[in-house]
């Protein structure tokens, strides 16, 4: 930033001049009244982003979304079309897809690829196996499991409901992406939240729950291996607390379970556990609420 301010110093401009200002307030360069250095006036506008420095302008338009780069595209066309701006924007909502070390250099614009990944992202919010096809079919994503779990883990846009949907057909994708969780050093109920919030978890007990919980359960003693827990018994103990959690966040359930009898049927269920272990699990799941919360199922 420092250099930025330089620059501008150099072309006698202040920062202070364009900054905030919206892209519907930039005027013409013509409109705008330079101020001499030295000079009291304060009269100045917005400069024309093709007469200052490339680095300048580049450096005002990073900070636009993908559309006010479009509209900004219709006034500084070689500025706003740049492919740094625009590979900045993919990577921002698309951490991972293959085409980034795959890809060809100058086989395809950055401002393309991220109007396809934008369509396949509202295409696999509607219908996941069409938006991953979507993707394939452009060679965007290998058919690859880990490739497939990279872009669902990276990728901001995809509705946790829909990667349930598209999961619950494709186990072996399930698996990485879940490989692709950290853990580490993680209370197990906060853990739980956060692999319900990337993935909804199902509206009823399953197949699909289990295999669910089977992999979130090897990951999270693979993440935590000094907890002294086995990936059986954390296992049963994420069934526990999700049915704790339904048991104390339900309206419907007017007799809910007490601390104590929660941490005399769990430590009975797993024997390494401790009852002040249990009871904290407890205390999480009535201060913080469900594991799985609404929002996210």
């Amino acid at each position: 930033m420092g250099q930025v301010i330089r620059r501008l110093q150099e072309v006698g401009l202040r920062p202070q001049d364009f900054l905030g200002l919206p892209i519907t307030d930039f005027p013409r360069w013509e409109d705008r009244q330079i101020t001499p250095r030295g000079s009291s006036s304060s009269s100045t506008r917005f400069p024309d982003l093709a007469e200052l420095p490339p680095e300048i302008g580049l450096e005002v338009l990073s900070h636009l979304d993908a559309t006010d780069l479009c509209l900004a595209s219709c006034v500084w066309s070689h500025l706003a079309n740049d492919e740094f701006l625009w590979q900045s924007l993919c990577r921002s909502c698309w951490g991972n897809v293959s085409i980034y070390k795959n890809g060809k250099p100058g086989a395809f614009s950055y401002k393309q690829l991220f109007m396809w990944l934008d369509e396949a992202s509202l295409t696999f919010n509607t219908d996941p196996f069409a938006g991953i096809n979507y993707l394939t079919s452009k060679n965007i994503i290998e058919d690859k499991p880990l490739d497939i779990a990279r872009f669902l883990h990276t990728t901001k846009r995809l509705w946790p409901i829909k990667k349930l949907e598209f999961l619950q057909q494709r186990p072996d994708v399930l698996e990485r992406l879940v490989q692709l969780q950290n853990f580490q050093n993680q209370f197990l109920p906060n853990a739980l939240r956060k692999f319900f919030k990337e993935v909804s978890a199902p509206q009823e007990r399953g197949d699909i729950l289990t295999i669910m919980i089977e992999n979130f359960s090897q990951r999270f003693c693979a993440c935590n291996p000094k907890l002294g827990l086995s990936k059986d018994a954390v296992f049963v103990l994420c069934f526990s607390l999700i049915m704790l959690s339904v048991d104390l966040c339900s309206p419907h359930v007017k007799n809910k379970m007490s601390k104590r009898e929660f941490i005399k049927n769990t430590c009975r269920a797993v024997s390494e556990l401790s009852r002040d272990l249990a009871g904290h699990m407890y205390d999480n799941i009535y201060l913080a609420g469900h594991v799985a919360p609404k929002d996210f199922c």
